[in-house]
């Protein structure tokens, strides 16, 4: 049996039924993502992603050079120096 039902709009727009959202835990900008399953389109709260995720995203499979921690403030100096030097 359905929790709720939706109608589209002209536009593709629906609205989302608020037991629907409090099931989710979603609000205002929440990301939905919307997966096919047979022959049935599951909708789900969009997961964050892990600080794995982060890490393939910015390095792929290989290891980052390890640094130290003045190594990782001096880079920061310089980055910051660069992006924000008056001229």
């Amino acid at each position: 049996m359905a929790i709720a039902r939706s109608r589209d709009t002209a536009q593709g727009r629906i609205s989302i039924p608020s037991e629907v959202r409090q099931k989710l835990g979603i609000g205002p900008g929440s990301i939905l993502e919307w997966d096919e399953e047979g022959s049935n389109i599951v909708v789900s709260r969009a997961g964050r992603f892990s600080s794995e995720d982060v890490h393939l995203a910015l390095f792929g499979a290989r290891t980052p050079a390890t640094r130290s921690p003045d190594e990782m403030k001096e880079g920061i100096r310089r980055h910051a120096r660069k992006r924000y030097a008056r001229g």
